[in-house]
């Protein structure tokens, strides 16, 4: 019997493309298995769903990629970051611990309780964490053996208001936010990335969110590997909190697909 399809997907590009299109928060699926240790009720799960996932972020690189003079590969996440968040550190190195909101969450947005308390992770971990981030490793691996050098642009929403987790919401909230990593966000990454955006309403940088992806194999350890997280401000593009699109969205590929451009030369 077939092995059940990874909930997540690579999507291919061009071959001599660098570039990783890596959205992992734009999903709502929550298994049943999942859902059954979850405490909220069905209206309730569904509002956290839309405080938390970052809608319409793989329309958002799918049309950008379709725009891209060198087609972009992409990383999708197919699950809700409820089940885990593929982007935080699964040990004590993660800062978001602190309000319940490590790689599996205990509380939600509102710092209300999600799962019980004395929830174990490692089960969560094991069945979805580690393989999404083996595979986004090999996806990694691949861009680095066929090109020399691989770009990860992590793609991302933020609400116009901040939400009672955030550790540093207090800051600027600019129309994109562009998250940065000392070791993996060269000046010319950034340089591109203020470049692209600059059509957009305004760009910052690292707040109200800072850092950006690099799979743990390359964290901090191959500067051949580049990231850069955009963070785009949800009122920009979309009616808040969990509804349709907007014409912003179309400026807001074009951005995208420029950025990857200047990267990808």
């Amino acid at each position: 019997m077939p092995s059940a399809a990874p909930p997540f997907a690579l999507l291919p590009g061009a071959a001599g493309s660098p570039v990783v299109l890596h959205v992992p928060h734009g999903a709502r699926a929550v298994p049943a298995e999942v859902r059954a240790g979850i405490l909220l009720d069905d209206a309730a799960l569904e509002r956290e769903l839309d405080h938390l996932t970052d809608a319409h972020t793989a329309e958002l690189a799918e049309a950008a990629a379709a725009r891209s003079a060198v087609t972009p590969w992409r990383f999708v996440n197919g699950l809700s970051r409820l089940v885990v968040d593929p982007e935080r550190f699964p040990d004590e190195r993660e800062e978001m611990r602190a309000v319940g909101m490590g790689a599996v969450y205990t509380r939600t947005a509102h710092r209300e309780p999600l799962r019980a308390e004395d929830t174990d992770p490692e089960p969560l971990l094991a069945r979805w964490f580690r393989p999404y981030a083996a595979a986004m490793a090999e996806a990694v691996a691949d861009r680095l053996a066929a090109t020399g050098r691989a770009v990860i642009v992590d793609v991302h929403s933020y609400p116009s208001r901040a939400l009672p987790y955030e550790l540093h919401g207090t800051g600027p909230r600019p129309p994109v936010c562009l998250g940065t990593d000392a070791f993996h966000t060269p000046p010319a990454l950034l340089a591109a990335a203020r470049e692209a955006f600059a059509g957009c309403g305004g760009t910052g940088v690292d707040s109200p969110f800072g850092g950006t992806y690099v799979p743990l194999a390359f964290h901090r350890s191959d500067p051949r590997v580049s990231a850069l997280m955009v963070e785009i401000r949800r009122d920009t593009y979309m009616t808040e909190p969990g509804g349709p699109a907007g014409a912003g969205l179309e400026r807001l590929a074009g951005a995208l697909s420029a950025l990857v451009d200047a990267v990808s030369r």
